[in-house]
């Protein structure tokens, strides 16, 4: 059973999602944030969702949360940690070897870089690794169960910080000049570039899966409702966060609508870029991406060093 919807009604409501019994879903970093909001969505809808993470015991606790809000739903855990490839081909081999998947979200990320610049377990530049390399590597393990499921999916998280701090990846491993800021904008705009490249790689090869980006705008945990054990942020965290709502933050519930929109409106196709209506917040709908995202040449250079970074031949 592929992703179905609303008969692609331009009417999309995000609390009036679609069954989408039968069909199966992998959300990484599902655990927290907008990871947690998607897979609940998701879930809702009848689907298994196998949540990827990293930390067991936090994967535990979200299940927990998951299953009081969700009596009956179809969970399951997945150890996955994107920042280390040995971590990364254990999980993939594990994915590639479901009977079907109709949905991978590829949600697990740093938002929060280092001060300084640190490598991962495989040598690469931690942000990168985390955000783009991990992801490019199980996405190509993942392939087989996607490729043989109709219809089937692969959401990419982007963000508006392409839109603030273009990037041509001159120095994608940060060895010339680090800061936690452009480590982040970086990732960020390679995981836009990868996202729209897959798709056009797979329309190419003549792989009947899609590959789509979406961005949650401008979203906090201070502005997103608690979940014990989930999303508990102090008072004076929400205090700090709620003055931001006066540019426009809200919360990470609503920022996860553009990804299950992504994964679930039939109207959505391959190659597009989904994100809130006023960029920072709002209904999510289909928007144009940056130029630099859209870039064949910058991301065939940025797939050639994916796969020399990660040792992966992701050949369709």
């Amino acid at each position: 059973m592929s992703v179905r919807g609303n008969g692609g009604a331009p009417g999309w409501d995000p609390q009036r999602l679609p069954r989408q019994d039968g069909s199966v879903a992998v959300v990484t970093g599902a655990n927290a944030g907008l990871g947690f909001f998607t897979t609940y969505a998701l879930a809702s809808t009848g689907m298994r969702v196998v949540l990827a993470c990293r930390n067991r015991e936090r994967a535990n606790a979200a299940l927990r949360a998951l299953r009081t809000r969700l009596p009956g739903a179809d969970l399951d855990v997945l150890l996955l940690d994107t920042a280390d490839l040995a971590s990364v081909r254990r999980a993939g081999e594990q994915v590639a070897a479901y009977e079907r998947l109709d949905v991978l979200v590829a949600n697990a990320g740093m938002v929060h870089p280092p001060r300084h610049r640190t490598v991962s377990p495989d040598g690469n530049e931690l942000v990168l690794a985390t955000n783009h390399l991990g992801h490019f590597a199980f996405i190509q393990a993942a392939m087989p169960a996607l490729a043989r499921t109709t219809g089937s999916r692969v959401v990419n998280l982007g963000s508006m910080v392409s839109r603030l701090m273009p990037s041509q990846l001159t120095d994608l491993q940060l060895e010339q000049h680090y800061s936690g800021a452009r480590a982040y904008a970086q990732s960020k705009i390679a995981v836009q570039l990868f996202g729209f490249e897959l798709d056009r790689r797979l329309r190419n090869a003549g792989v009947g899966v899609s590959s789509l980006v979406a961005h949650p705008g401008y979203a906090i945990s201070g502005n997103t409702p608690r979940v014990p054990g989930v999303n508990e942020p102090t008072w004076p965290r929400r205090f700090a966060d709620s003055l931001q709502q006066l540019i426009g933050a809200q919360g990470k519930n609503r920022g996860a609508e553009a990804l299950v929109r992504a994964a679930l409106d039939p109207a959505v196709t391959g190659g597009q870029y989904v994100g809130p209506r006023y960029v920072v917040r709002g209904a999510p709908v289909v928007q144009a991406p940056t130029s630099a995202s859209l870039d064949p040449a910058l991301a065939g250079r940025l797939w050639s060093l994916s796969e020399q970074y990660t040792g992966t031949s992701f050949v369709l």
